[in-house]
């Protein structure tokens, strides 16, 4: 819901999605090109099937800058990204007001630009930028 607020910035470019299946996802995809990967939820089995999954669609899609706003799914797409030296910004979830993510601690150290919504983060990411919010 968070990246839909972005619209009017990346409707200019070819883009897509990269989510987990649900109800709202499954609708996103009836508007937006959406790919599904599994969710990983901390479990082992899952991050492998994500990282290959991942690494297929980044090979696929071959995007030049990924955004993103957190969940634990797209970790490793974003470092797959990295690897391949594309810009990686990252947005820490309107839902972090007094502490961090673990998506955001772990993309944190390759991000290219890490945003959060909230003031009170720039203590846990120092090289961060207040974007105030995205609603």
């Amino acid at each position: 819901m968070q990246l839909l607020e972005l619209e009017r910035v990346y409707k200019k470019y070819n883009y897509f999605f990269l989510t987990f299946r649900r109800s709202m996802t499954e609708e996103l995809s009836k508007k937006h090109k959406v790919v599904f990967i599994e969710d990983v939820r901390r479990n082992l089995v899952k991050l492998a099937k994500n990282l290959l999954q991942s690494f297929l669609v980044f090979l696929k899609e071959r995007p030049s800058i990924v955004i993103a706003n957190g969940g634990g799914f797209v970790v490793p797409f974003c470092y797959i990204a990295k690897l391949f030296r594309k810009k990686v910004i990252f947005i820490e979830s309107f839902s972090r007001i007094d502490k961090p993510s673990v998506s955001g601690k772990l993309v944190y150290p390759i991000s290219d630009l890490f945003l959060v919504q909230w003031k009170s983060l720039i203590k846990f990411y120092k090289k961060s930028i207040y974007g105030g919010s995205i609603f």
